[in-house]
């Protein structure tokens, strides 16, 4: 995510969204249906709806917010289509002015990817894999990290988080009382 700026509506807004993505750990549909009255920029929080319409909270870090108020700011120069007796405004658009779509989405994600010089096309879902995993290699607990996916179940969490062995040997080796040396 640190590839060279692009200060287009479409620079921007891709910058906001793999940002505001990675982040909060969202699903593909869930970034698509965020609207601007569920950012909470003093609180850092944003207001999911996941499967099942379940509603959640999950906080956002300070870069997600810093390239989401740049493009709120600079880049929504365009009017939002809405039909009569609508009053959201989604966050992400395309350059009609309409919400932007899980597809659309997933090109930006897969484009984004293969520009950044990773070598290989990295879904969406990826991301949210990537996010689960680093909290949980940087100490997170499974239940906390369920909470943040909106998963119901820990057994889904743990398909999600792939815990590198050598963490394993280094908790392992701290927590186990018979690895401790006389």
């Amino acid at each position: 995510m640190n590839a060279q700026r692009d200060n287009s509506f479409s620079g921007l807004r891709d910058r906001a969204m793999l940002e505001i993505f990675y982040s909060c750990g969202l699903r593909l549909s869930e970034l698509a249906g965020l609207d601007v009255a569920d950012i909470d920029f003093n609180q850092k929080l944003v207001k999911v709806r996941g499967k099942g319409r379940k509603e959640r909270i999950v906080p956002v870090g300070d870069p997600a917010l810093k390239a989401l108020t740049d493009y709120l700011e600079k880049a929504r120069l365009i009017r939002t289509k809405s039909e009569p007796g609508v009053f959201k405004i989604p966050v992400f658009l395309n350059q009609r002015g309409e919400r932007i779509t899980t597809r659309s989405i997933a090109r930006i994600v897969n484009a984004s990817t293969v520009k950044s010089g990773i070598g290989r096309k990295i879904s969406p879902h990826a991301l949210r894999h990537s996010f689960a995993t680093h909290l949980l290699n940087a100490g997170a607990d499974l239940r906390s990290i369920q909470e943040l996916l909106g998963h119901e179940s820990l057994s889904t969490t743990q398909k999600y988080t792939a815990v590198d062995i050598n963490r394993l040997m280094e908790i392992y080796d701290k927590a186990h009382p018979r690895t401790k040396k006389p």
